[in-house]
């Protein structure tokens, strides 16, 4: 299912989140002009790559710097390739605007870095002798994911599903849409612990930890409220500036 649009309007300019599309585009593009060697070392440099905090003696042997904990940020601005970037940001574009609304610009921003931040430690406790590197901005936009499922549970959500080759759209409360989404990742997760060679790449536990994350430090990143009338949302709020 592929998210088209929400009910919740935006209040204010999402400033922070269109920063952050066009910081992962510039970074990606810069990506597209580096030849196949270049690539992988800036990859293997800038991305989370476990195996480098914990087993040192392979990461002097690779000719990794000593610390290297930027990673833990440098990662989050990092794809692997079209459909990577563009499904991240498209996602970030859907639900990104409103929890910045709910935030503020400056703590969203703050928020979104350190939930991708928590998603990188959990993606590394989850597979720490892992040699792949871990890079995306998913598990960071996960903690969007998180939050809004608990700023916004009565949106809708009208979502794209293409069925022999038909597309069908449809609505569907993001509770239900979210919820699904975070047990989808939370099993396909627990299934790469078993298999960590059919995980096909992908970083579940980074997912599941940005939205665990982003669900706990919701409350704390969130401004005040102010009641208002109820609207066809079911919205009886409106964040104070």
């Amino acid at each position: 299912m592929i998210p088209i649009r929400d009910s919740i309007p935006s209040r204010s300019v999402p400033l922070v989140t269109r920063a952050l599309i066009l910081i992962n585009a510039l970074v990606f593009l810069y990506e597209l002009s580096l030849p196949k060697e270049s690539l992988e070392s800036f990859l293997y440099l800038f991305g989370i790559v476990p195996a480098r905090f914990t087993d040192p003696g392979w990461a002097n042997a690779t000719g990794f710097p000593a610390g290297g904990y930027w990673v833990f940020l440098t990662h989050q601005f990092l794809h692997g390739g079209w459909l990577h970037i563009i499904s991240n940001m498209w996602a970030l574009w859907i639900f990104g605007d409103n929890v910045e609304d709910a935030m503020g610009h400056l703590r969203f921003g703050a928020f979104y870095l350190i939930c991708g931040v928590l998603a990188g430690v959990t993606q590394l406790l989850a597979q720490p002798h892992s040699q792949v590197p871990s890079l995306g901005a998913s598990g960071a936009i996960a903690g969007v994911l998180g939050a809004y499922l608990l700023l916004y549970p009565k949106a809708r959500l009208v979502v794209f599903v293409p069925i022999f080759f038909l597309p069908y759209f449809f609505e569907l409360p993001a509770v239900l849409y979210l919820g699904f989404w975070f047990l989808s990742q939370l099993f396909n997760g627990t299934l790469a612990l078993a298999n960590p060679d059919q995980a096909g790449g992908i970083a579940f536990w980074a997912h599941v930890g940005g939205f665990a994350s982003g669900m706990l430090l919701c409350g704390p990143f969130v401004r005040r409220r102010r009641p208002l009338q109820p609207d066809e949302n079911g919205m009886e709020w409106a964040w104070k500036r």
